[in-house]
């Protein structure tokens, strides 16, 4: 089979045939439809973050396709049925955090396309309590960024406790920030959209965004304020900088959610700000399984839009650098 391969971390991925996995005891063998390309995948490529995965392996933490075959003690009832396979390869199922619903804190995890070779390649093998059913209502296309880019953005939302007719800022309109401005809105928010870029503000208007500022051209903290500031800002982009201004937009009792990771960011937080006015500061990681299947849920009932591009395997350094350039609308996917 053909897989993307990062054989030394920083350079660039070379596609090559590789031997077909085979499942072991609990994993299913997927035959890939679909990967969506995520920041993380380049972050994983390029070594970027303090603990870094070891090269050669497979990135990807986005892939949908058909179980194939099963291993030691999976339902065989599984074969020919669609899965999602996510960030959360693997938790221990035992931990404190496992059993109270934040499985995605698990210490003993195994994260695809990172710890475990991912979806970049035409087949992969997955812990099959981990693959997440995908309903008929879904393309693969579709599925493939809601894995990671729905479910995490879902999540943070939900940890905001956003609440009807409070004013939420999403902070970055790319693959992440487009849903994030859905599920705020689906929650009952007031949405502003934030971005450098026009035609993702564009998007922005066309997803529903009740006001849109250019960072680029306007100081977001003083348009934002001048809306009397908001409840929730969602930061997405790869940029510390707005971090500090999605901070800085909020308002007393407000609500800080860091969802993007930009490679050694840093967060300089005013103590005098965050007491005085009562500031909460939240680090969301993606979702839980639960939490995938309500994403595909809301999806299925057309309460969601995925704005993405299609590419080839072979694209896939291409596709990294489009992605780096900002070019992108919102999301790519590796269509197999």
């Amino acid at each position: 089979m053909r897989a993307a391969v990062v054989t030394k971390l920083g350079a660039p991925l070379e596609v090559r045939d590789v031997p077909t996995p085979e499942p072991a005891a609990g994993q299913v063998l997927v035959r890939l439809e679909a990967s969506g390309i995520c920041h993380t995948d380049i972050h994983a490529a390029n070594g970027d973050w303090p603990v870094k995965p070891t090269p050669p392996f497979v990135p990807g933490h986005e892939g949908v396709g058909v179980v194939e075959a099963v291993g030691e003690g999976v339902d065989p009832a599984r074969v020919g049925t669609r899965v999602a396979i996510p960030w959360l390869g693997h938790a221990c199922g035992e931990c404190s955090y496992c059993v109270s619903g934040w499985e995605t804190l698990c210490e003993q995890q195994r994260n695809t396309g990172y710890s475990t070779d991912g979806c970049y390649a035409e087949r992969t093998v997955a812990d099959a309590r981990y693959a997440v059913p995908v309903p008929d209502g879904v393309s693969s296309t579709d599925a493939a960024p809601l894995t990671c880019a729905g479910v995490t953005t879902y999540k943070a939302v939900k940890v905001a406790g956003v609440r009807p007719a409070e004013r939420v800022a999403v902070f970055g309109i790319g693959g992440l920030g487009h849903l994030a401005l859905q599920y705020a809105r689906i929650a009952g928010g007031f949405t502003t959209a934030v971005d450098v870029e026009d035609d993702k503000l564009a998007l922005a208007r066309d997803l529903g965004a009740d006001h849109t500022v250019n960072a680029r051209t306007t100081d977001p903290v003083a348009a934002v304020q001048a809306l009397r500031g908001v409840d929730v800002a969602i930061a997405t982009a790869a940029s510390p900088r707005s971090f500090e201004q999605a901070f800085a937009c909020l308002r007393r009792g407000g609500r800080l959610v860091c969802v993007g990771l930009p490679a050694g960011g840093v967060l300089p937080i005013p103590v005098f700000d965050l007491v005085l006015k009562g500031i909460t500061v939240i680090g969301s990681i993606v979702g839980t399984r639960q939490d995938l299947a309500e994403v595909f849920a809301l999806h299925a009932a057309g309460r969601t839009r995925v704005i993405a591009r299609t590419r080839k395997l072979d694209e896939v350094n291409e596709s990294f650098a489009e992605v780096l350039s900002g070019r992108v609308p919102a999301r790519l996917v590796i269509e197999f």
